[in-house]
């Protein structure tokens, strides 16, 4: 076969590897899956076949829930669910039929014999709890009821309200003292009627117990803060219906913490709440994220009920830049995420060699050389080498979260409300231990910049083997390294460029500040520089010099098995 024929056979083969290396990428960027974050495909996967937040509503309206039902109808209207108007009518009529629920939030057999429910109060809208609880006909009404319980946390509880040792509140039999008294005949009054979870309910006991035996409210009194901020902004139904969701006293203190600083959202926050059956987790990915979060947490509400229990198992945020979705795809990545993380990560990388490699075959044609020909081994190692960098910047480009980090949650600033009760002696100073431990990303930043400069290393030792092959005198190679001593440089430029581009971000904010991953770049770089031309450089040059001057060794040993190689390319 001519030399012409030849190249012109390997056109097509070049061209059938470029396409399936095209598509392998383009296949395994729309995979939406991710390390770091979740994608609106996955969600959408997710949430199919799932309850919608209406169609959530109505089956809390069914339960006589009415008070949820009105907080998950404006959620529905938010996220412009289509349902949002049935559910309205199916309140309006519960609603007509029962107005005396409209203030409580629906009908429970412990307020009815204290409060009379069926008795028209005169209020027509939904009443913060609270408001009927401040009142001291109210007060002394519960007290007598309470007082009865034969449980021993309700009667733990009752006894907070002679203890003296507040600190944010006046205690509750003293003058001034009306909202603590309510909170504690309130948080009792949960508890007596099975409205607090069962781990809160432990909780709030034990706390009780201990401020009975050190006089001081302490961390039960951080609680009943904590509860009034809440029972100020719910009805009796929809307080009950949040703490029965709520694990603990620090996920209560959460959410009075979000019905303050995100009042506007307060139906998303409690309809996922509800949705997902755990308001600890909706309170920590709020707390983590913050307004993203929140963003977030609206989008896999539109979804539906699976896509908000997914966002939240895996407390990630949301990949707005993801692919397009493809149904099919995105359930197969949903039942086996680790199964289809693997695969697009193996996917980038085939898909960059089946790219170099078609650059291969076009050259190995275009220079007229067989395809077996050993000449060809350092093209295969560099493609292997630049598919490797190409992968890992596609890994980078699709995985937003990698390594940048979220900015501080807005959610998480709390007001301290100045103390005017006696000072408690100072605490014994903890020393705090020094940890050495390096967060994913710092770890990542450093493997990136030690892998940029493995790449120019090994380019600077091919472009030396190159030199040493060619069919010229040792005065002339001379010559040619002289030229390349900026390319024998390149590992100070790329490791200068990247502390720079580390340092820009940090101060962007686009990464998280740290020293110690932007400064390896420039001490990666010096090692290269230092290794290639003391170790590969001068060895070379100083061989080239005895051959040019006759004095250079016949039994030298080419490199990577170069059968044509001059003497002077010894250990490179």
């Amino acid at each position: 076969m001519t030399p012409q024929r030849e190249k012109n056979s390997k056109l097509p083969a070049a061209a059938a590897w470029f396409t399936a290396g095209i598509a392998l990428l383009a296949l395994a960027w729309m995979v939406p899956v991710n390390l770091k974050s979740v994608t609106p495909a996955l969600l959408r996967a997710a949430g199919e076949n799932t309850p919608r937040v209406a169609a959530f509503g109505q089956q809390r309206l069914d339960s006589e829930k009415l008070g949820a039902a009105s907080l998950i109808l404006e959620a529905a209207r938010l996220v412009g669910d289509p349902g949002a108007p049935e559910l309205e009518r199916g309140i309006r009529n519960i609603e007509s039929r029962r107005p005396e629920w409209v203030p409580w939030g629906g009908w429970d057999p412990f307020l009815d014999p204290l409060f009379s429910l069926k008795e028209n109060t005169g209020r027509t809208e939904s009443t913060p709890v609270l408001t009927f609880f401040i009142t001291e006909k109210a007060r002394r009404s519960l007290q007598g009821f309470l007082a009865n319980s034969r449980s021993i946390g309700v009667q733990t509880i009752l006894q907070t309200r002679e203890n003296q040792g507040t600190t944010r509140f006046v205690p509750a039999n003293r003058a001034g003292g009306e909202a603590l008294d309510a909170v504690i005949l309130l948080t009792a009054l949960l508890y007596q009627s099975d409205n607090l979870s069962p781990a809160l309910q432990r909780e709030l006991r034990m706390l009780a117990e201990t401020a009975a035996a050190e006089k001081q409210l302490d961390r039960l009194e951080t609680f009943y803060l904590d509860l009034l901020a809440l029972g100020k902004r719910l009805n009796w139904m929809q307080l009950g219906e949040l703490l029965r969701v709520s694990g603990s006293a620090l996920t209560v203190g959460e959410f009075a913490q979000l019905a303050r600083v995100a009042s506007d959202n307060l139906p998303l926050i409690y309809t996922a709440a509800l949705y997902s059956g755990s308001a600890d987790n909706v309170a920590d990915y709020l707390m983590e994220y913050g307004k993203q979060g929140l963003a977030d947490l609206r989008l896999a509400l539109g979804e539906g009920q699976g896509a908000v229990r997914l966002l939240l198992r895996n407390r990630a945020p949301v990949n707005h830049s993801a692919a397009l979705n493809i149904s099919a795809v995105a359930e197969f990545a949903l039942l086996n995420p680790r199964v289809a993380l693997i695969a697009k990560y193996a996917a980038f990388f085939v898909g960059a060699f089946l790219l170099f490699h078609a650059l291969e075959v076009f050259l190995s044609g275009a220079m007229r050389e067989p395809a077996g020909d050993s000449r060809s081994s350092p093209l295969r190692l560099r493609s292997f080498l630049l598919a490797g960098m190409i992968a890992l910047f596609l890994v980078f480009a699709s995985e937003p979260f990698l390594i940048k980090t979220p900015p501080p949650s807005e959610f998480k600033f709390k007001l301290v409300v100045p103390v005017l009760a006696a000072d408690k002696p100072d605490s014994p100073i903890t020393e705090v231990p020094v940890t050495t431990a390096m967060d994913t990303t710092t770890i990542l930043s450093i493997l990136l910049f030690a892998a940029l400069q493995i790449a120019v290393y090994v380019i600077c030792l091919l472009k030396i083997r190159h030199i040493s092959r060619q069919p010229i005198s040792p005065h002339l190679k001379l010559r040619l390294m002289d030229n390349e001593e900026n390319l024998f440089d390149a590992g100070l430029y790329v490791g200068i460029a990247g502390t720079a581009t580390a340092l820009v971000l940090q101060v962007l904010g686009y990464i998280q500040a740290n020293l110690l991953a932007a400064y390896s770049s420039n001490l990666f770089g010096i090692l290269c520089v230092a290794i290639v031309k003391i170790r590969h450089v001068r060895h070379f040059k100083r061989q080239l010099i005895l051959e040019v001057h006759g004095g250079g060794s016949g039994d030298a040993t080419p490199q990577l098995g170069d059968t044509n190689a001059s003497p002077a390319a010894t250990k490179l």
